[in-house]
């Protein structure tokens, strides 16, 4: 266990940052130990926790440090970032940690927040698993106003792992319904044979299968439809393109102690390289401070955070998928060689930047440009 800079208690928004910061050494020394299909990073969560970074997107006054609030955006996405430098495995799960956090903050009921937020305190690992099996999950209501589930979900990441993951179902209105599910006490069924990844092998991202588990009315969360709210919904991309980032970044920091190891610094083309890397990653740091200006500041308009979301996760991952091959370049093929990171690093950012429907984010980016006839210089915020 590597030595916190924080107490067990959650730290401020500021020192989150920090704690994850100083913990994405140990994450990247310890990421080969999960690197295998079935795995998880166990033990790299029990140093999150310890930190206090469970806890810590919960409000202060439910015992967080509130940095899931929106003046506390460039901290959360800093936080998010050193996690994916550290590993993009622990990172994934703990955005869907953060994500569900939020979403129990925004559409709870008063109880419900209350006592989700003291399962986190305790230790417990949120996630959101929306992306639906080929037979969907279904909620069919019982007689005694419960409710019978039915159907599957697909990349459920930390499957077996998260205690309290949150995910959708259909009703038989047609309605979208978000729950909690206590997955301690109704164990759904894990079919670890669906995840056969490229990357990421240690999120566990399984298909879930919640067949007969049965939840009560009080493990609905919000109102049927409440999980696809805007700005919310796209806006919350800014969160892993923070993780991905921290991934660019990693590669980056490897990239350059090759290099230093080797002796070629003074090599003219390695440093016309890495002049090239160093304003990709500089870029992607400035989109990131942005995306959190943006969210600091009082009342933007639901369109313009959607809008500008759609830029940072378009922006960053064109900054990833351009970095990956200047990196390889760079350290050739002695590089990607085993034990060196980067043939991991490069198979998990890979994997993680194919998140869903990049085209139509960028077309929407588009589209809103193309609608408003502010000039340049005040189409986006200033």
């Amino acid at each position: 266990m590597p030595k916190l800079l924080t107490a067990p208690a959650p730290p401020t928004p500021a020192l989150a940052a920090t704690a994850a910061a100083h913990l994405a050494p140990h994450l990247l020394a310890h990421a080969p130990k999960s690197d295998k299909e079935g795995a998880f990073p166990t033990e790299e969560f029990n140093w999150l926790r310890e930190a206090g970074l469970l806890a810590a997107p919960l409000p202060v006054a439910l015992g967080g440090s509130g940095l899931n609030e929106s003046a506390h955006t460039y901290e959360l996405l800093s936080t998010l970032r050193h996690i994916g430098r550290g590993n993009l495995a622990v990172g994934r799960v703990y955005e869907g940690h953060a994500n569900a956090l939020q979403l129990i903050g925004r559409f709870g009921r008063p109880g419900q927040v209350r006592r989700w937020a003291a399962d986190a305190a305790a230790g417990h690992l949120f996630g959101v698993w929306n992306t639906e099996a080929h037979d969907g999950v279904k909620l069919l209501p019982l007689p005694n106003g419960g409710y019978r589930l039915l159907g599957s979900k697909t990349f459920g990441s930390g499957a077996g792992h998260l205690t309290r993951p949150l995910l959708t179902a259909a009703l038989p209105n047609g309605g979208w319904q978000m729950l909690v599910l206590p997955a301690d006490t109704l164990v759904p069924d894990y079919d670890a044979r669906f995840w056969r990844p490229l990357g990421m092998r240690a999120s566990a991202s399984f298909r879930v299968d919640f067949t007969g588990l049965e939840v009560a009315p009080e493990q609905l969360l919000g109102q049927p439809g409440d999980y696809y709210q805007q700005p919310w919904f796209s806006g919350g991309a800014i969160r892993f393109a923070a993780v991905q980032l921290g991934g660019a970044e990693a590669i980056f920091d490897e990239t350059r102690r090759f290099l230093r190891a080797l002796g070629r610094t003074d090599d003219p083309y390695q440093r016309q390289r890495l002049g090239q890397l160093s304003i990709l990653v500089a870029s992607g740091q400035h989109w990131l401070r942005a995306a959190a200006d943006l969210a600091a500041r009082p009342g933007p308009d639901a369109e313009t955070v959607v809008a500008h979301a759609n830029l940072v996760r378009s922006a960053i991952e064109d900054i990833c998928l351009r970095l990956m091959p200047l990196a390889e370049r760079c350290v050739g093929a002695r590089g990607l060689l085993r034990p060196e990171p980067f043939e991991r690093l490069h198979r998990d950012l890979t994997h993680y930047l194919r998140q869903p429907a990049p085209d139509a984010a960028l077309a929407d980016a588009g589209r809103y440009a193309l609608e408003h006839p502010r000039p340049a210089h005040r189409l986006w915020p200033e």
